[in-house]
């Protein structure tokens, strides 16, 4: 028993939280998205602003979290900044969704990712990438478990190889010789050596299609509030982390936009259907393709790695402030992990590789429908930072976002619209109720929760488990 009874000690790296960070974020997403931005911009300028305002945008998240996370350490993360703004139950549904599908999908999806790729090189039979998917998991379960000091470790390697890379491939996209380029127009009308910059204006509307795709792969830097309890070096020492993150991550996307810009042009990256695998087939001919493969594996990697360490932590806090889930609120102090949290989210991971087997369209869509609920909380996180301020104005805040109430502003104004966006598009389809249905599911074991906590201390208030410190706070 002793063994669970601890709680979050900060054993973690400001390099080793980056490098979780940044897992999180540079996913497969990377190898895509810069064709779909290319084909909807009408020229290299806009392609470029798109990614910068993305970096803008998610910088104003960060400085956001920051004042949150130096305010509140916790492993609870966007769940305790929720719970103390707005409330228990409302923080619940947040956790709910990302307990059953937001991380545990995610963490499915990329081992699918994972998988297809691995089964290019080992064919394991009819579900081979299931299969490939399910090892992953495990494996990646049991490091986690073993320890964070591994777990962070792994991540930083995986990183850095990942790192390596895509400045493979932007050193490919600027090694091309002009000469090169010309020929390929010549015979290849989409290619176009020399983009125009702000040749035109853009409709708003196709601008805005632009930033959700490229906030999309901006994703998953506010994921570091999960580790404000944990990296060493003080309340403060998160801010560190998540502006490091940002800028390794702005810098990684914008020298890829720009390396692909100048191997292909604006009409052959949109074009392309792999733009990676065309500006290394250059250097490396045949193997390009593979290489690309090994990187998107890698990514997947990297990702579904950080989302667990992250994922495991939303279990723990859950354990901490409900009285029917206190074995999620177990935290081994010798190797300090949540395990009971990891070993849930490793089964419902599972379980969702093993729905996906046999029902993927299903799948694919029971994770992209919940974007409506992700960003719908984003927003509510955003405003938490004025809601905190005001009800806690003597509160010590090691970090202040800097030209507050702007700052703050932005970033809820940018959730919001990816909230209505996301909205829109789910509406648009016809598996929008899994989303529906995965709230209202999370609503009735909501109700409960609070029905067995009124039974097990009557004429008491709910709000002892929420009084207690956990991770920090």
């Amino acid at each position: 028993m002793a063994a669970h009874a601890g709680k979050p000690r900060r054993l973690l790296s400001t390099t080793g939280a980056v490098a979780i960070v940044v897992g999180i974020v540079v996913g497969a997403g990377i190898f895509k998205t810069p064709a779909m931005v290319a084909g909807i911009t009408p020229d290299a300028g806009w392609l470029i602003a798109a990614w910068l305002a993305g970096a803008v945008v998610s910088l104003a998240g960060a400085l956001c979290y920051a004042e949150l996370c130096a305010a509140h350490p916790h492993a609870g993360g966007d769940y305790h900044f929720l719970s103390r703004a707005w409330g228990k139950r409302l923080a619940f549904l947040y956790a709910w969704s990302k307990a059953t599908v937001i991380n545990t999908g995610s963490i499915a999806l990329l081992a699918y990712v994972f998988g297809d790729y691995m089964t290019r090189a080992v064919d394991l039979g009819a579900h081979s990438s299931a299969l490939w998917a399910t090892t992953v998991i495990v494996l990646l379960t049991a490091t986690n478990v073993a320890g964070l000091t591994l777990a962070a470790r792994l991540q930083t390697l995986m990183v850095m190889l990942l790192v390596a890379g895509l400045l493979a491939v932007v050193a490919a996209g600027f090694a091309a010789p002009a000469a090169d380029l010309a020929a390929n127009s010549a015979t290849n009308p989409a290619i176009n050596a020399a983009p125009a910059w702000f040749a035109s204006t853009p409709p708003a509307g196709l601008l805005g299609l632009a930033m959700v795709f490229v906030l999309l792969t901006f994703g998953g830097w506010n994921e570091a509030a999960y580790l404000s309890s944990e990296v060493r070096g003080g309340p403060r020492a998160i801010v560190r982390v998540l502006i490091v993150s940002l800028a390794v991550i702005a810098g990684l996307y914008l020298l890829v936009n720009l390396a692909l810009l100048h191997g292909l042009g604006l009409a052959g990256l949109a074009a392309s259907k792999a733009a990676g695998a065309e500006v290394l087939g250059r250097h490396v001919g045949v193997w390009a393709d593979r290489l690309l493969g090994l990187l998107v594996a890698l990514a997947a990697l990297t990702s579904i790695h950080s989302t667990m360490i992250v994922g495991a932590r939303t279990n723990y806090a859950l354990g901490r402030d409900w009285a029917l889930l206190r074995r999620l609120g177990r935290w081994r102090a010798g190797s300090g992990t949540p395990v009971n949290g990891y070993l849930v989210q490793a089964a419902i991971s599972l379980a969702l590789v093993v729905f996906g087997a046999f029902q993927s369209d299903g799948f694919t869509a029971m994770v992209e429908f919940t974007a409506p609920v992700f960003w719908a909380f984003l927003f509510m996180v955003g405003l938490a930072v004025f809601r905190l301020r005001r009800r806690h104005p003597g509160r010590a805040r090691p970090f202040r976002v800097p030209l507050y109430p702007l700052t703050p502003a932005v970033f809820c104004v940018a959730c919001a619209w990816l909230t209505w966006s996301s909205v829109a598009y789910a509406a648009s389809q016809a598996a929008v109720h899994v989303s529906l249905l995965v709230m209202l599911a999370g609503v009735a074991v909501l109700a409960g929760l609070i029905a067995h906590g009124r039974r097990g201390r009557p004429g008491r208030p709910q709000r002892l488990a929420a009084a207690l410190p956990a991770g920090g706070e």
